[in-house]
């Protein structure tokens, strides 16, 4: 659905025009404005917002304009008329009504139909949609287009899709640059974490639709997994607040995993995940049990430095149950301003298999495992190095090696969830 505003004005109106936009700034600046060249300019100049220039009106600006009107660019246009003094030179609307007719655009003619079309404009939302075209098994084309029917009639969206030279992260950046109301994420939990790595702070709010193998974030907050529902949820516009996290500076919204589920994550590359989905962590984590090896370990935490040979260190913000080895508490709580800290210190493979069965099991019935081999605890942050050092993934993306430092950022998100979930998480 398109987000530009088209505005034309005789001379004796350009005044007007001016003044129309200076007074409804919140709202305009929110669309991409177009102008024909000389009240492009006027506005410009006036107003301070950002206006793409066509041609003046006697060269033929309005005829540009309505050629946008007609391939579908155009969601209203403002046409302030002189109808008792318009000179021979200055743009005509017939051939103007003509095309928005046809195309079913508003168009208004004086100021009165102008404050018309924005109160309209007052009443719809523009959502910024980063997509990722490569995640998920299915069709992504099907994908974004299921997402504009089931969004576009009551949010505007103004699409962008990722591409090897335009990340997420810098997708997201631009949508808050240019004062976007709320942002949504389609993908897997890597472009979910690097929007929300951008919005953290602004509270902006972030929609999920979760496209990926495992959409850990989704499961953990109880948002769907299937875009309708994950829309219906966008749609219902609640919101809740939870917490998000940063491990050596990248933003972290699910968690940072040293050693055994680092490697893990490796092993589960793209090809991987594309043929097998989910299954591909499985198949990884039995490949990594046979060669991971116990490691030295230093978690710092207010000064105060402890020691562990340890096979993994989960540091969790937010987890489903089926991160297993972030859930040392038996449930990682989003909203309460700490990370959930796990330590795993199998010495044998049989042990290593045990220890994660329990807690799985812990993770379903929400109470700790009760295991001298797993250590857990809470903090607002802390500092991990290793001997010697290991990979670090960071919401399923590899982010280099220890040492870590990993800090919590409380009520750092706002993201579009039902209410329940605010209680539960």
């Amino acid at each position: 659905m398109p987000t530009t505003i088209a505005l034309i004005a005789h001379d004796r109106k350009k005044d007007d025009i001016v003044a129309f936009v200076r007074a409804h700034t919140p709202i305009l600046s929110r669309y991409k404005l177009i102008a024909t060249g000389t009240t492009g300019q006027r506005i410009q100049e006036g107003t301070g917002l950002p206006v793409e220039r066509m041609l003046s009106g006697p060269m033929g600006g309005d005829a540009q304009i309505a050629a946008q009107v007609a391939t579908g660019n155009v969601i209203a246009v403002i046409f302030l008329l002189d109808s008792l003094y318009a000179q021979p030179h200055e743009p005509d609307i017939q051939a103007l009504l003509r095309i928005c007719e046809v195309h079913n655009i508003p168009l208004a003619t004086n100021l009165a139909t102008a404050e018309a079309i924005v109160a309209m404009l007052r009443q719809t939302r523009i959502g910024y949609l980063i997509f990722n075209p490569v995640s998920g098994q299915g069709n992504a084309q099907q994908d974004l287009a299921l997402i504009q029917q089931l969004l576009e009639p009551q949010i505007r969206l103004n699409v962008h899709l990722t591409t090897p030279e335009l990340s997420a992260e810098q997708l997201a950046q631009d949508a808050i640059a240019q004062g976007a109301e709320l942002i949504l994420a389609s993908g897997g939990d890597g472009t979910i974490s690097a929007v929300a790595g951008a919005v953290i702070g602004t509270g902006i709010p972030l929609g999920i639709i979760a496209r990926g193998t495992a959409n850990a974030f989704a499961v953990a907050l109880g948002i769907p997994t299937n875009i309708r529902g994950a829309c219906e949820t966008i749609l219902a516009g609640t919101t809740c607040i939870v917490d998000a996290a940063r491990c050596n500076g990248f933003p972290m919204i699910l968690l940072a995993g040293i050693g055994f589920e680092a490697e893990m994550v490796e092993r589960a590359n793209r090809e991987a995940k594309s043929r097998f989905g989910a299954l591909a962590y499985i198949v990884a984590g039995i490949q990594q049990l046979n060669e991971h090896e116990l490691f030295a370990t230093q978690i710092e935490i207010e000064g105060i430095v402890k020691e562990f040979q340890a096979g993994a260190v989960t540091v969790a913000n937010a987890a489903p149950p089926t991160s297993v080895l972030a859930q040392g508490l038996g449930q990682v709580i989003a909203t309460d301003g700490l990370l959930d800290v796990t330590i795993a210190m199998p010495s044998t493979k049989l042990q290593a298999v045990n220890a994660m069965l329990n807690l799985f099991g812990s993770a379903l019935i929400q109470t700790a495992p009760n295991r001298p081999d797993i250590i857990h605890l809470r903090t607002k942050q802390l500092k991990v190095t290793t001997d010697p050092p290991q990979k670090i993934v960071v919401d399923g993306e590899i982010i280099g090696t220890t040492p870590a430092e990993i800090e919590c950022i409380p009520n750092g998100l706002t993201v579009f969830a039902s209410p329940i979930i605010e209680q539960t998480v």
